[in-house]
């Protein structure tokens, strides 16, 4: 499996694999943040460019969240809507090509951005082993 893995992923393979984990991630959610988490995007590339933190992240980070955290009204803070970045080429890489591993870093990386949407410092999503 792992071999067949590493030969299909493409970055469409990659999308298609990482959308099967957050919506699965999603269902398995305490409604009440489920219902906080589902109108929220997420955009999948294949790393991060330049636009997205004006160069101020590292070329190997795995997820990113922009905009305000839930709870501020819209334009109060960023000028961007909230939304999370997953970047599944570093995902891929981080996961040295094994799918389990990917899935596992694509929920816990999507997991992790989420709970800065929600408001939480690093502090409070290491807490909770984000």
């Amino acid at each position: 499996m792992g071999e067949s893995f590493i030969r299909m992923s493409s970055i469409a393979h990659l999308i298609a694999r990482a959308q099967q984990v957050v919506a699965r991630t999603l269902r398995k959610l305490p409604e009440e943040i489920r219902i906080l988490a589902h109108p929220l995007p997420v955009s999948y590339q294949d790393r991060p460019d330049d636009d997205i933190g004006e160069g101020e992240f590292e070329s190997d980070t795995l997820g990113l969240f922009v905009g305000d955290h839930h709870g501020i009204e819209a334009g109060v803070g960023n000028s961007v809507p909230p939304q999370i970045f997953l970047f599944l080429e570093n995902i891929y890489d981080e996961a040295e090509g094994d799918p389990a591993r990917f899935d596992e870093e694509v929920r816990i990386t999507y997991l992790h951005e989420l709970g800065h949407y929600l408001g939480w410092d690093e502090g409070q999503v290491r807490a909770r082993d984000l």
